[in-house]
């Protein structure tokens, strides 16, 4: 079994798990629609462009929330287990994990199962989740709940399968325009805050340096601090990225200190703006890497 990411935390409040319930649970599902739940917003997405208006899509992490935090309440392991189809990441989010396991629901899709989870550099023993920064790793997942949603719905089969392709040309256009994108950039390293831009890098022939390892919230030593300056000023490199779900005031602070620019890089985990999607997103952190890596 891989390695847990995290300990448990602190539940989220009991309003917030309430409107994840209420607005949009299993239980409120329209007459007929298969009712899908979703750990959180990558799995969502495929999961809404599959299905359509034929399926009722929910996640249990809620909009703008921090998904390594997740704790369940009662309600929502009950709906995990009364949902037709859930779709999680195994050890992303052990209280999603503890909840499949307590009330295994009818369909169920583990996405580790449908890519290889890389090890976490530097990290013995722990593999890193953020398999859809790399797009190319996304169409995979589409075609399993193409074909989970097929058994739950038969009538829907074509639908699925049709809306699974259209979505995986749209990964692939993508996939495309990042290497395009990123082919000829007279720099190749790019400091983050947290770890979560592994498989991007790897995808393009990139380097990530980290603040901070794969949790998003954890205070970088003074050591640590210290070593990336360091790195920034012998490497020249003039940008240093934050993210939009959690405190960006070390990585600006950083950055500050040094001289150089503190960029948004979004690791996708979850949406705030309900005019941006998984795609929009994706673009601008092209455009944000293309411009920091001084890319032709």
């Amino acid at each position: 079994m891989p390695t847990r990411f995290y300990a448990a935390r602190l539940a989220l409040p009991v309003a917030a798990a309430a409107l994840v319930l209420g607005a949009c649970s299993p239980g409120s599902a329209g007459a007929g629609r298969p009712s899908v739940l979703a750990s959180f917003y990558p799995l969502q997405l495929v999961a809404q462009q599959v299905g359509g208006d034929r399926v009722d899509v929910t996640s249990l992490t809620p909009p703008g929330a921090e998904p390594h935090d997740l704790e369940l309440s009662p309600a929502q392991v009950s709906h995990v287990g009364t949902a037709d189809l859930v779709v999680y990441l195994s050890t992303f989010q052990p209280a999603v994990d503890d909840a499949v396991a307590a009330a295994p629901p009818a369909h169920v899709i583990d996405a580790a199962t449908l890519t290889t989870l890389q090890p976490l550099a530097g990290a013995t023993g722990t593999l890193d989740p953020h398999f859809w920064l790399d797009p190319s790793r996304m169409p995979a997942v589409a075609h399993a709940v193409a074909d989970q949603l097929s058994v739950i719905d038969p009538a829907g089969a074509a639908t699925y399968a049709a809306n699974a392709t259209a979505l995986s040309a749209r990964l692939d256009a993508l996939d495309a325009a990042y290497a395009s994108g990123l082919a000829t950039c007279a720099d190749r390293t790019f400091i983050t805050s947290h770890a979560a831009f592994g498989y991007l890098a790897a995808r393009y022939n990139l380097e990530q340096v980290a603040i901070s390892g794969l949790d998003p919230e954890a205070d970088p030593s003074p050591d640590r601090l210290a070593e990336i300056g360091r790195f920034v000023q012998a490497r020249h490199i003039h940008t240093i990225f934050f993210e939009t779900l959690v405190s960006p005031k070390v990585a600006q602070t950083l950055a500050a200190d040094l001289g150089v620019d503190a960029r948004v890089l979004d690791p996708l985990e979850g949406v705030r703006d309900p005019t941006q999607d998984y795609f929009s997103i994706a673009e601008a952190n092209l455009s944000a890497l293309k411009m920091a890596l001084s890319c032709s």
